[in-house]
């Protein structure tokens, strides 16, 4: 589904990742772990084009990810960070922004959709009016993820999406994405989440250095992110 080979980016002379090798099957849930600046949101964000590798290749599917292709990566993956780009004044308004462009027009969910899936993610209808700007860090990525929802991705790229939710609402997300099989790649220190992964990554000054499918104990005291 996603496969990294000996990839590597980097700004200006520094190396943010090096010789990234690792795959993820569809419907995997896999944990990059590590130390806050060692390069595992830059990971996340190569996938969707935000970096050019300076070395190395990135595929999905069994297509390198390129100019050509990035559109249709875009529209197939959602990523999500701490405190995601809503793109809207009123919180409906960003909920539906996508269903204005091109590619989605006139497919605007009906609001029994709207209504199921912020139900299922501990958010009341009457959010729908607030403006974005009053809403928690916590609100916001559950907006970010209710979008990619109504959008049909399959595909998701969270990073600590857990971090800001009390805990009603993160039983939610992690209800959501266990009941329906997501391929997710993610940045997380969160126990809860841990238990619906099934792959552990660990990542130290840029590189990989340790694949284990249960969690280390030492992931438990890693707080900090890039």
């Amino acid at each position: 589904m996603v496969r990294f080979d000996t990839v590597t980016v980097s700004y200006g002379n520094t190396s943010i990742i090096q010789d990234i090798t690792f795959g993820v099957e569809e419907f995997e849930r896999v944990v990059l772990y590590g130390k806050s600046g060692s390069g595992k949101s830059t990971v996340l964000t190569t996938i969707v084009g935000a970096h050019i590798p300076e070395s190395g290749t990135v595929y999905f599917g069994e297509e390198a990810v390129n100019k050509r292709n990035i559109g249709e990566v875009r529209r197939t993956v959602s990523c999500i960070g701490q405190e995601p780009v809503l793109g809207a004044e009123k919180t409906r308004d960003a909920l539906l922004l996508p269903f204005s462009y091109r590619a989605h027009r006139g497919k605007a969910p009906p609001d029994e959709q709207i209504n199921r899936i912020l139900h299922d993610l501990q958010l009341d209808h009457e959010i729908l009016e607030k403006d974005v700007s009053f809403l928690s860090s916590g609100e916001k990525q559950r907006i970010a993820i209710a979008r990619a929802l109504l959008l049909d991705k399959k595909i998701f790229l969270l990073d600590e999406v857990t971090s800001a939710l009390d805990i009603e609402s993160k039983r939610a997300v992690l209800q959501l994405f266990t009941s329906t099989p997501y391929t997710i790649i993610s940045v997380s220190h969160d126990p809860d989440w841990f238990k619906i992964c099934s792959r552990f990554i660990k990542i130290a000054n840029g590189r990989i250095v340790e694949i284990t499918a249960t969690p280390d104990p030492a992931m438990y005291a890693v707080n900090g992110e890039d």
